[in-house]
């Protein structure tokens, strides 16, 4: 076998080119013209034109709507549009499923929308529940927003209500999207984190973006790792209006509430399911369905009569802003529920395209720039990663009403139209499709017709520059527990953050001028001098507490769909397993038998049980709870058997409720575990269910926290 000839050691000293390293270096000399640095660069459009303003679309007014004329923001989102083929930018790791809503009452004094005026019509619905920075093999439980977008299939074409659940935006304006994007993904040079924000780049953009700061407590708060998605509120995050068929048009807010309530995991939760189930929220959502255990969500409404738009201590049009529910309640409308799982993951799921611009007759948008720049993002999205304009023709994406206009060709067409005239008006094909106009029965879309007189420009209303104090009422409004994991999130992420002048600056100038005790908390974390006072002066507003904010006060009054593992070794007390089985079967929960292995276990009185798994695989943190029946020989065998000593020890950690009868109160003076609310023994089943069921209602044990912390991970 020949070899090839070394190069010389004078030929490498000398730095002479042989023939392959010439060719290389002749490579590089051609690709460095390509290279660009930005360092001391003024900023241009693709066209080479300087840009004067980027923080802002050009619009009719400080509160105006967009317009279409201003290229610089339609460049900017156009080419972010276009920046990944074909996964999503972002919401790219998701689940969706099938269902329908129902209306109440008939609300035509609110709205034309007639989905919302028949309280017998069933309309079809597919929801997609997704995470937002990670790419679709990132994890189910990472620290992320989550998208909830709802595709109505209403017989006067689709409405998808897209929105997220969490109730306000990091940014005021679209132009601002691709900036925030850019930012939170994995760091360009190493494509590191993936599915996370603890990273330079992310909290570089936040600290210097103060619009950013409600948003960020949103994220750092326990609604950032949901326990489920069947436990998790939806928001339409904007203002929209509803126009009723007289033309009187209402501003409001869209919300979704679960029948199941609002609950969260804990953080070292969230990152062991992260390891050990990757598809953790998908996969409880594909099997509450396949049960039976339909989810279930209220949508409802907050109504802000359009003169009383200017009522409040901040803009309704501000994305960065909620409407405290206090100040406004929520109007019930109607009930969405889940039922039915897709066929085929990538027909549906995968190529189902929302658009907040798909709406009917008796919705509108607000002059929100953020909404605004999404009317145009969206459709221009999906043209890119669907492959044409005819992504309306996939049969996920259909309506059920039926569509017929001079929109003909282009890739991927699938109806054979028929006809000679693909424009309108004709006289050859009849004038066939022709308008309808908006005063006929079943009219046509009809614009709210909002009077507008302003100048172009590009400027930020002065309504939207407070950017605090709602971040304080979120934190003042959060419960002790879920302060403090708002503490403990800013300083992990933060302390990721490999440039001390950027975590500097997120204290001293943003976490401080939302709360100084949070600052200082978290200040301390990462060994940073502690802020004295903000560096702005507090806003005066009229509301500084609002209860319904905190997941605390959003729990179901029922244990409906939560599960509970009991833990049996060979001499288990089969009647206990019996009992307790029963007992929460009455009341919709669901139990799963555990051995030390997945082979059957023999009760005390010689039955044979057959296991749903071994604790190894079904371990405690798809668990709400944990129930250890007694039976001297199982408890003993479970006494001598790590994983199952584990198993107690983490749920004891994760502060959930663990009911332990008979002899197995011994595993709790092994393992030297304090009584609490949520640690119960009893002799028998019937004394053990009612304290027991309560824990579980409860979600944690929240008074366990200080103790659990002391537990190894």
């Amino acid at each position: 076998m020949m070899s090839k000839k070394p190069t010389s050691d004078k030929s490498q000293m000398a730095g002479t080119d042989t023939p392959d390293r010439a060719n290389t270096n002749a490579k590089l000399d051609s690709l460095e013209k390509f290279r660009s640095d930005a360092t001391g660069q003024a900023l241009r459009t693709n066209q080479g034109v300087k840009i004067a303003d980027n923080q802002n679309t050009l619009k009719a007014g400080p509160r105006g709507p967009s317009l279409l004329e201003d290229f610089i923001m339609r460049e900017k989102i156009t080419h972010f549009d276009h920046e990944r083929i074909p996964e999503r930018i972002v919401h790219a790791r998701g689940t969706g499923a099938h269902g329908f809503f129902q209306a109440y009452e008939n609300h035509s004094t609110l709205t034309k929308a007639g989905f919302l005026q028949d309280p017998g019509k069933k309309t079809p619905v597919f929801v997609r529940f997704s995470t937002v920075q990670g790419p679709r093999g990132s994890g189910d439980t990472v620290r992320d927003v989550r998208g909830f977008a709802v595709k109505f299939f209403t017989d006067e074409g689709n409405f998808d209500l897209v929105g997220n659940n969490m109730p306000v935006f990091f940014i005021q304006d679209a132009i601002k999207f691709p900036d925030f994007v850019h930012a939170v993904k994995p760091e360009p040079h190493n494509e590191i984190p993936t599915g996370g924000s603890a990273h330079d780049t992310f909290w570089d953009f936040v600290s210097l973006v103060p619009e950013s700061a409600h948003m960020v407590i949103w994220a750092m708060s326990d609604r950032a790792i949901p326990k489920s998605l069947r436990s998790m509120q939806g928001f339409g995050v904007h203002t929209f209006r509803l126009i009723n068929a007289e033309g009187k048009s209402r501003f409001v807010k869209f919300h979704w509430r679960p029948t199941a309530g609002t609950c969260s995991l804990v953080w070292d939760e969230a990152q062991k399911l992260a390891g050990k189930d990757t598809d953790y929220h998908r996969r409880d959502l594909w099997e509450a369905i396949e049960m039976g255990d339909y989810p279930e969500w209220e949508l409802g409404v907050q109504i802000i009569e359009e003169e009383n738009e200017h009522d409040f201590d901040f803009d309704i049009l501000d994305p960065t802003k909620l409407i405290p529910e206090e100040i406004v309640p929520i109007t019930p409308l109607g009930k969405m529920t889940l039922n039915r799982n897709p066929d085929n993951f990538f027909a549906e799921t995968e190529q189902v395209a929302f658009c907040p611009g798909h709406i009917v007759p008796g919705i509108d948008f607000s002059n929100d720039p953020l909404l605004q720049g999404r009317l145009f993002s969206y459709t221009d999205t999906q043209i890119s990663r669907l492959g044409g304009p005819n992504f309306h023709e996939l049969p996920i994406n259909r309506p059920v009403a039926p569509f017929h206009n001079g929109q003909r060709d282009a890739q991927h067409r699938t109806v054979i139209d028929k006809g000679r005239a693909s424009y309108e008006p004709n006289s050859i094909d009849g004038g066939w499709p022709k308008e309808t106009p908006p005063a006929a029965k079943d009219g046509g879309f009809e614009s709210y017709p909002e009077r507008i007189d302003a100048n172009k420009i590009r400027q930020r209303s002065e309504s939207f520059s407070d950017h605090f104090s709602q971040a304080t009422l979120f934190f003042n409004s959060m419960s002790d527990h879920e302060k403090e994991h708002i503490i403990a999130a800013y300083s992990f992420e933060l302390g990721k953050v490999e440039r001390e002048f950027i975590r500097a600056r997120e204290v001293n100038e943003i976490l401080a001028n939302i709360d100084l005790e949070l600052a200082k908390r978290v200040a301390a974390n990462l060994g940073l001098p502690a802020p004295t006072k903000g560096t702005v002066d507090a806003r005066k507003v009229s509301f500084d507490h609002s209860p319904s904010l905190s997941q605390a006060n959003l729990l179901p009054e029922n244990i409906k769909t939560r599960k509970v593992a009991i833990l049996a070794a060979n001499g288990v007390d089969g009647a206990a397993i019996d009992a307790m089985k029963k007992a929460l079967a009455a009341e919709g929960a669901h139990a799963k038998l555990l051995g030390p292995t997945s082979a059957p276990v023999k009760t005390a009185d010689g039955k044979t049980l057959p296991v749903d798994a071994s604790m190894e695989g079904m371990p405690s943190v798809i668990f709400d709870a944990v129930f250890v029946p007694g039976g001297a020989a199982s408890v003993k065998a479970l006494s001598g058997d790590g994983v199952a000593l584990h198993y107690l020890l983490e749920a004891y950690k994760h502060l959930k409720a663990i009911a332990l009868q008979g002899d197995a109160k011994q595993l709790q003076n092994l393992l030297k575990l304090e009584a609490d609310d949520g640690l119960l023994q009893g002799k028998d089943v019937p004394a053990l269910t009612k304290p027991f069921f309560a824990a579980i209602g409860q979600h944690r044990v929240w008074a366990r926290e200080p103790k659990a912390k002391a537990i190894p991970a």
